[in-house]
């Protein structure tokens, strides 16, 4: 497997201008000075994260947006949903995903490769888990009889947890990227923070979601 950390030598290449990333006392950079180049680039990929998270929390406010005026307006036609059980053993792993991701972080930071390989790798798992899930809820509901057009309250649902399981997939590529990618220790100290970012943001989402589903119908 690809080690995470380059050697000492090229973590220690002086950032021209600004002084050079700490060598010693944990490998994330968290104590850079403020002005350090890698702060400023970190604050950026915050921004341009935000905006993103703007745009995805739209989309699905315009779609939970739109399941509540058609309910309003059809009551007669719209169907009360029986959740799939396993949604509540899927919210469990996206919640047990993000305390991994955390444990994670704090390894990284302490300069623990080790430790932050299996607990980074765990959260990887746990997403697989959950989309393993999810598709295991489509095809109970599908052993019902209950497909997109059966019903408009199923058709939303279907929508609204296939869009969410994309989002999480391309966090679970984002993660198992980093585990083996060779970038600069540098590199890694941003790929992680936005990666993160990204998860928490995809947990917070789907707990949002879920309490749509139990308490819409």
């Amino acid at each position: 497997m690809a080690t995470l950390w380059p050697d000492l030598e090229e973590r220690s290449v002086p950032v021209s201008g600004y002084g050079e990333p700490p060598v010693g006392g944990g490998v994330s950079g968290e104590d850079w000075e403020p002005w350090h180049p890698e702060r400023r680039r970190q604050s950026t990929y915050m921004i341009g994260m935000v905006v993103a998270f703007a745009a995805s929390s739209m989309f699905f406010l315009a779609l939970i947006s739109a399941a509540v005026v058609h309910k309003g307006l059809s009551p007669n036609n719209w169907m009360a949903l029986q959740l799939p059980s396993i949604l509540w053993l899927n919210s469990s792993l996206a919640i047990a995903s993000s305390l991994t991701l955390f444990r994670a972080r704090q390894l990284f930071k302490r300069g623990d490769e080790s430790g932050f390989s299996l607990w980074w790798s765990a959260t990887a798992v746990l997403g697989v888990g959950f989309l393993v899930g999810q598709v295991l809820a489509w095809r109970q509901l599908a052993a019902a009889g209950l497909y997109m057009r059966t019903n408009p309250s199923v058709g939303f649902f279907y929508v609204l947890t296939v869009s969410h399981g994309l989002h999480l997939l391309g966090g679970v590529i984002a993660l198992l990227w980093i585990k083996y990618s060779r970038s600069p220790i540098v590199g890694q100290r941003t790929a992680t923070f936005v990666a993160a970012l990204y998860w928490h943001f995809v947990t917070g989402l789907w707990l949002f979601l879920f309490s749509f589903f139990l308490l819409g119908d």
